[in-house]
This record gives structure tokens, C-alpha cells and sequence, in this order.
């Protein structure tokens, strides 16, 4: 096992700074590149994640609002507008997310039916099979679904 890589399992941090600096000062030669390739992917596949991730919260929450009117309390709104920033800000900074966010919200969608189920006590029927959301009503800070 090489140097870099006993570091890359040891520290992290101190890993990640000498392979900056190896490629600012363009020592290409002596990069960790199987942990960096590693790494970078590792990077790109937590952006996705994350947007599956705050679609979902955000479905569920729009999901209790709009079926459970009598529970809406402030903090269902305040995590709803969180993830409303959030998602934005993710795709401030990873744009290329934008073309898949209508595959991630259908994704997302089933797993938030799950969680809004098991959060009001009521039956997984009680919502629609499909995403009854617009992907412009999802990320709309204005936009709260009616009561059914």
C-alpha cells in the first residue's frame, strides 16, 4: 500500500489537502487517483442523493398539509420552505440535476407516501398513486395544496 493511500484511510482531511496541493503545484504523477476517482464519483452520487432526499420531505410535507388540514402546524410549513431552499440551492450549484429532477421526483414519490403514512396514521390509499404536484407547484414557495 502506497503512502497516500495509508493517509487516505488515516486522515482524511490531511489525505484530501496533499492531493489538492499535488494538483495546484500539477504533480499529477503523484496523485492518490484510485481514491480520488473514488471520491469524485462518491461526490457526484451524494448529489443525487441529496436531491432524491429533500424531494422527499418535501412530497411528504406537502402530502400531510394537503390531507391532514386539522394537524398543520408551523414547523410542517418551516420544513417545507427549508426544503423549497435547499432544493434550489442544490440546483444553483449542480445545474445538470435540473434534467433529472422530474425522474427524482417521481422516484422520491413513493417514499414519501411511506413516511407521510406512517407520520398521520392513515392508510397508504389516502393518497394518490401518481405525484398530484407539478414540478413548478413542488419548488413554488407561494404554492400550498388545498385541502381534499
Amino acid at each position: 500500500m502506497n503512502y497516500a493511500a495509508t493517509i487516505y484511510q488515516q486522515d482524511f482531511l490531511l489525505w484530501l489537502q496533499q492531493q489538492v496541493e499535488l494538483l495546484q503545484q500539477g504533480r499529477l504523477a503523484e496523485l492518490d487517483m484510485n481514491n480520488l476517482v473514488e471520491e469524485l464519483e462518491s461526490m457526484g452520487i451524494n448529489q443525487h442523493h441529496q436531491l432524491l432526499n429533500r424531494l422527499r420531505v418535501l412530497l411528504m410535507h406537502l402530502l400531510k398539509w394537503q390531507f391532514q388540514p386539522s394537524h398543520r402546524a408551523g414547523s410542517w410549513k418551516g420544513t417545507i420552505v427549508e426544503q423549497r431552499e435547499r432544493l434550489w440551492q442544490l440546483l444553483k450549484t449542480s445545474p445538470s440535476l435540473k434534467a433529472q429532477i422530474a425522474e427524482k421526483v417521481t422516484e422520491s414519490y413513493h417514499g414519501a407516501i411511506k413516511r407521510a403514512a406512517a407520520e398521520t396514521d392513515l392508510p397508504n390509499s389516502t393518497f394518490p398513486k401518481v405525484c398530484p404536484y407539478t414540478l413548478e407547484q413542488i419548488l413554488d414557495e407561494d404554492f400550498y395544496p388545498d385541502d381534499t
